[in-house]
């Protein structure tokens, strides 16, 4: 693939992923739809346009993934969009990265993985950085939305490490978002007294599973081949970035100091990280 090409269709999905961020902080802070039942829009439009892009490249007789990482994609999902309605676009984002490269970094600790004098100091800086972001005080998210956000990102870590080697990572998918959804539609019927369902919410909650979600994923998977795994890993830093822009932008949400230095620090300790490591790093 010509790197001019792979270069816009790598910044496409990582658009597109940011883009999750904006179109359900928007939603829900405008009272257009409550939590579950975007969820559950989001789910069954990413699987309705997962499984028609696999069912247009071949017919599959047999439905990928797995109910494990089904819950774990289920699970992210619910807490990414009950977090939302208390945090700001870029704080929430910021949280799930951080999570999320925690998560999958305290796997590999956990399983033998040795790091070096680098590592450990990205390590420390990006923990410090997620610390220091979720302390008391004036400029300090809710606290409920920020446990939601962290419990989003150790799913989506799950789910990204279980997600590792396969072969056909857009049929997996499809076949995880599938399952996901009867688990969304009992949260739902858990919800019903508290539903509030709007055309332009709905349309928020189609836009998030079937393009940011959906197609991000498909589009992202097009262009992992032709990444090494650093760079992969190093590329998602600027989904972040890329939502607190969106948020100061289309929901004129103000970037604070606090945030800024965390910022610096959770993407520049995880940056490091992956730029000492030797290996290879897992994508999301």
């Amino acid at each position: 693939m010509p790197n001019t090409r792979l270069f816009f269709i790598s910044l496409l999905a990582m658009v597109a992923f940011a883009g999750n961020s904006l179109l359900c902080r928007v939603a829900l802070a405008a009272g257009e739809i409550d939590a579950a039942s975007f969820t559950t829009i989001r789910l069954v439009s990413g699987a309705a346009i997962l499984a028609a892009l696999v069912s247009y490249r071949r017919k599959p007789r047999t439905v990928g993934g797995s109910w494990l990482s089904g819950f774990a994609l289920f699970a992210y999902a619910a807490g990414f969009s009950f977090a939302y309605l208390d945090l700001s676009a870029a704080t929430g984002a910021l949280v799930l990265f951080g999570a999320v490269q925690a998560t999958m970094i305290g796997v590999g600790v956990w399983s033998g993985e040795r790091l070096n004098g680098r590592q450990i100091l990205g390590v420390l800086a990006a923990v410090a950085g997620l610390a220091a972001l979720l302390l008391p005080g004036v400029e300090a998210p809710p606290l409920s939305g920020a446990l939601l956000m962290l419990g989003a990102g150790v799913a989506w870590g799950v789910y990204s490490l279980r997600g590792r080697g396969l072969g056909d990572p857009t049929h997996e998918t499809a076949g995880n978002f599938i399952r996901a959804v009867p688990m969304a539609v009992v949260l739902s019927v858990l919800f019903y007294s508290s539903a509030e369902i709007a055309p332009v919410g709905v349309l928020y909650a189609v836009a998030s599973g079937a393009l940011a979600s959906g197609l991000g994923y498909a589009i992202w998977y097009m262009a992992l081949p032709h990444l090494r795994a650093t760079t992969a890993a190093t590329i998602q830093l600027s989904v972040p970035a890329l939502a607190a822009v969106g948020g100061v932008i289309v929901l004129s949400e103000p970037v604070t100091v606090r945030l800024a230095v965390c910022s610096v620090a959770i993407l520049g300790g995880v940056g490091l990280f992956i730029a000492s490591k030797r290996g290879t790093v897992g994508s999301q």
